[in-house]
């Protein structure tokens, strides 16, 4: 995914701001998603998720992406379930947050080695 990220950005660097873009704000995305998720904040949980679930989908972090669809997929089914957000978004955080967090950091790992054996053609 990266290497058509890339070749869409016409190798002149402009993928590499991206990706680096990315690094730097998923620990404040994951911050926001627990921090909306632990307070019960149902507006701000989906906002977040769905940040997450675009930006990582965008630079090809697909697992990551992945764990962002299926929590808000968990968000939409147990808020319509229960009458109380502030009582489901918790439990979600709780049993959904550390994978998300893994996987977060995971993902800038490969990133980050991706980049350094890509050398920029500038």
């Amino acid at each position: 995914m990266l290497e058509m990220l890339r070749a869409d950005l016409n190798d002149d660097g402009v993928w590499k701001v991206f990706v680096r873009d990315f690094i730097e704000y998923l620990p404040h995305r994951n911050e926001r998603l627990r921090l909306t998720l632990t307070t019960g904040d149902l507006a701000g949980a989906l906002d977040a998720v769905l940040s997450l679930k675009t930006s990582s989908q965008m630079v090809g972090a697909e697992r990551l992406a992945s764990l962002a669809v299926d929590l808000e997929r968990s968000i939409r089914a147990d808020t319509l379930d229960e009458a109380d957000p502030a009582l489901a978004l918790p439990r979600l955080a709780a049993a959904r947050f550390i994978r998300i967090k893994q996987c977060s950091w995971q993902t800038i790992h490969r990133l980050q080695t991706h980049q350094r054996q890509k050398p920029d053609n500038t």
